[in-house]
């Protein structure tokens, strides 16, 4: 247009352009805040193998529900959702490690199922007809013609149901059954009033975790119940409904305290019955916290894997305490409801939490949740110290209240030194490390081994303090699982180097000197002559015959190829140890170039580690003990090597986006998607981040840019911000590398340099650099 034309535009004219470029630039606004990381995630991810806790569809981050349809009930592993089976056993409300609960299946009723719908009332339904987002689960129960919707709060089950008009509805109750992990007993219902039920059952033992544990429900329908109906034989209960039209609303509130604080969750998260509202609401929480990490550039496929990685991430581990911050303490010789700190609004400062081992945490959620979601890892360090308070002992596993002593080692010790060396914790440090160095100290938990609950011999703490190392086998027999000596002397002498880095924070310099003396423990079974860790029995004999490809035999959930290089404070040590940077550097390409043929995991499920081929790999990313291995190369003077075997393991091991992929049968709540996450943005730390002001070793990223937005309660800086320009999947090298336009040394950025916020800018070509 013309300038003197333009002139011409009368005052009618003017406004209208003036508005049409305001609402360009309203819409242009809008458009980005609507963008859905939610919708962006894959949850059928990895489901052909599936675990009773690691699928979760409708559930909020950390939620104590985790509301989905199970298909497989017998049995952790291979439980709960698992994609190829295309039959609905119930939809159940806790799917957490050892522990689940409250199952339950809309039905209809007929001449023909009446006198059997307690025992047969399993439905096909079909993945056409499915719909699932995080927070959202839908399908249609084929044998009823039910479409079922499920969402929920933190920790209230909303149930959608609706049903064939004229159909005579009800909900089975299967508060006694099989269920995952571990059987549901003594369950009971009773009606309250023509809309209301409450009702408890008891989560049965198992070796993993010894104490029952009760879970107190509270259910509230939106239509009156015509009749409820207890089966003698299976000792479960129907909820008649009648044949109104109306469709169906459940709301499931539950406590592991009460009946009143069940009934108290529902009050407090969800007094209303607008289900499609509590969907968006869930939906707004998801996209809030995925959206922290903003990923551009890859493919549609790699960003939608990416988001799906940092949803696993964000919810594998559970919250047990109820709103008023009551919770389950079984820590003790008698169960007791515990009662969390509040704060001036009456509002619990932190929840309390269920978890799986930390073991192998170091190189995962550490960093993860340190970097971009410190008020997750606080609550979590605040959770261990409360059960320390409650029991007297850090856990590095607990379930229903208690500790399962699941893996091995004082695996929560980095992880709560690395929350403090962050700034993330910074009270009661004193307490905090007193009952940190008690877990290192006889009678603690070092001295446990897997699931040891009444003693402290199988983890062989004794020898490790007398002789340094662990004896394989341990002399006095079979306590617990994974006595397996080398990797626990590994494990031990790594944990007590990130203690000795908190000892030297708070000047306690004789403990400082004590644990520095202990981490260089590792250095007592490598077998120079070998080339390897080693085992050695009680008398210091190396292992006859050993083979370190062998599966397990000194190594845990692993072998000695892999675990050799598990010493991630020292890598200079174990450098020298092998020959100096340049031996070490050819050692540990040579088993990377021999694990490419596996695809850089030992099969395509937990239990094919076993397998005699892929058990001898020799570097395994499906399982913790040598995920970090790829950065190695940055501290041997290869940081191209880095850059192409990370990207390889991207590319091989977390790349796909099917049922039939993902990680291999073991995510370990949230540990392995943390891992994709951190590979795929090129940020990684060796030790965990417990060292003082923390350093990050820099990788490859996959995509061009990465935004990591930056927590204001926690960190200066508004953003952190990575550009890989010229980045593609030939161009993996970096050729040149500055944060906030200064020269970057050693592919190394320190905590407070990313924290304070800023722009990190790589320069990426097909050709690794020259220097």
């Amino acid at each position: 247009m013309k300038l003197n034309k333009m002139y011409k535009i009368g005052r009618i004219g003017i406004s209208f352009f003036l508005i049409f470029l305001v609402s360009c630039k309203t819409e242009k606004k809008a458009s980005v805040q609507q963008k859905s990381f939610a919708d962006q995630v894959y949850p059928q991810l990895d489901t052909n193998n599936s675990r009773w806790f690691f699928f979760s569809s409708a559930s909020r981050p950390f939620g104590m529900v985790n509301l989905s349809p199970d298909t497989e009930i017998n049995g952790d592993w291979g439980g709960g959702y698992k994609y190829t089976t295309d039959t609905v056993k119930a939809f159940s409300h806790i799917h957490e490690w050892q522990m689940s609960g409250v199952s339950v299946m809309p039905v209809t009723l007929s001449l023909e199922n009446k006198a059997t719908i307690f025992t047969d009332f399993y439905s096909k339904f079909s993945h056409k007809t499915e719909k699932i987002t995080p927070g959202y689960h839908a399908l249609i129960l084929d044998r009823y013609q039910i479409t079922t919707e499920l969402t929920s709060t933190k920790r209230v089950g909303f149930h959608r149901y609706t049903f064939p008009l004229q159909a005579q509805k009800a909900i089975l109750f299967n508060l006694n059954t099989v269920l995952g992990p571990c059987d549901n007993t003594n369950g009971v219902l009773e009606k309250n009033n023509d809309y209301e039920f409450s009702g408890s059952l008891v989560l049965s033992t198992n070796f993993r975790r010894p104490k029952p544990l009760t879970v107190f429900f509270k259910v509230i329908l939106n239509t009156p119940v015509t009749a409820i109906e207890r089966d003698p034989a299976t000792n479960n209960y129907l909820i008649h409904l009648g044949k109104s039209d109306k469709t169906t609303l459940m709301k499931v509130g539950i406590s592991y305290t009460s009946i009143a604080n069940a009934a108290l969750n529902i009050q407090e998260e969800l007094p209303h019955w607008d289900f499609d509202k509590t969907v968006s609401e869930s939906k707004t929480e998801w996209n809030n916290l995925l959206g922290r990490i903003e990923v551009e550039g890859g493919t549609a496929t790699d960003q939608r894997r990416f988001y799906t990685d940092l949803w696993h991430a964000l919810q594998g581990r559970k919250m047990i305490s109820d709103a008023n911050g009551a919770y389950p303490d079984n820590t003790g010789e008698k169960f007791r409801i515990g009662q969390l700190p509040l704060d001036a609004n009456g509002k619990p400062k932190f929840s309390q939490y269920n978890s799986d081992s930390f073991w192998g945490a170091q190189w995962t959620i550490n960093t993860l949740w340190g970097l971009a979601y410190p008020e997750i890892m606080g609550e979590f360090a605040q959770s261990l110290m409360q059960y320390y308070k409650d029991g007297g002992m850090i856990p590095r596993g607990p379930s229903g209240g208690n500790d399962t002593y699941v893996m091995t080692g004082a695996a929560t010790t980095p992880f709560i030194v690395s929350a403090i060396q962050k700034g993330i914790i910074k009270d009661d440090l004193e307490n905090i490390y007193t009952a940190l160095k008690k877990n290192h100290m006889l009678n603690g938990i070092m001295g446990k081994a897997g699931y040891e609950h009444n003693t402290d011999s199988g983890g062989g703490l004794k020898y490790y303090i007398e002789k340094g190392y662990v004896p394989y086998p341990i002399p006095e027999g079979e306590f617990g699982s994974h006595q397996d000596g080398a990797s626990q002397t590994l494990e031990y002498a790594y944990q007590d180097w990130t203690l000795a880095q908190l000892a030297k924070k708070l000047n306690h310099q004789d403990d400082y000197q004590y644990f520095m003396a202990r981490s260089k423990n590792y250095q007592n079974i490598f077998d120079q002559a070998a080339g390897w860790m080693r085992p050695k029995n009680v008398n210091g004999k190396w292992l006859d015959n050993f083979d370190p490809y062998k599966y397990e035999n000194g190594f845990i959930e692993s072998n000695g190829a892999q675990s050799t290089w598990f010493v991630p404070h020292d890598i200079e040590g174990l450098v020298n140890l092998m020959g100096g940077k340049a031996k070490a550097a050819e050692k540990l390409n040579s088993q990377f170039e021999g694990s490419q043929k596996l695809k850089f995991t030992s099969g395509t499920s937990h239990d094919a580690e076993l397998h005699p081929e892929f058990s001898r790999i020799p570097i395994n990313f499906g399982n913790q003990p040598s995920i970090q291995t790829s950065f190695i190369f940055n501290f041997l003077g290869r940081p191209d090597l880095t850059q192409y075997w990370t990207r390889k393991v991207v590319q091989e091991t977390f790349s796909g986006l099917s049922p039939g992929t993902g990680y291999n049968g073991d995510e370990d709540q949230g540990l392995m998607g943390s891992l994709s996450v951190l590979l795929k943005i090129g940020l990684f730390q060796m030790n965990g981040g417990t060292d003082e002001n923390p350093q990050y070793q820099i990788g490859s990223p996959v995509f061009n840019t990465i935004s990591v937005q930056l927590n204001p309660k926690y960190y200066s800086g508004k953003k952190f911000v990575i550009k890989a320009r010229n980045n593609s999947a030939s161009n993996i090298y970096i050729q040149d590398i500055k944060y906030n336009n200064l020269p970057v040394q050693d592919f190394t950025l320190s905590h407070e340099a990313i924290t304070g916020g800023g722009e990190l800018i790589l320069e990426m070509s097909d050709k690794p650099a020259k220097n």
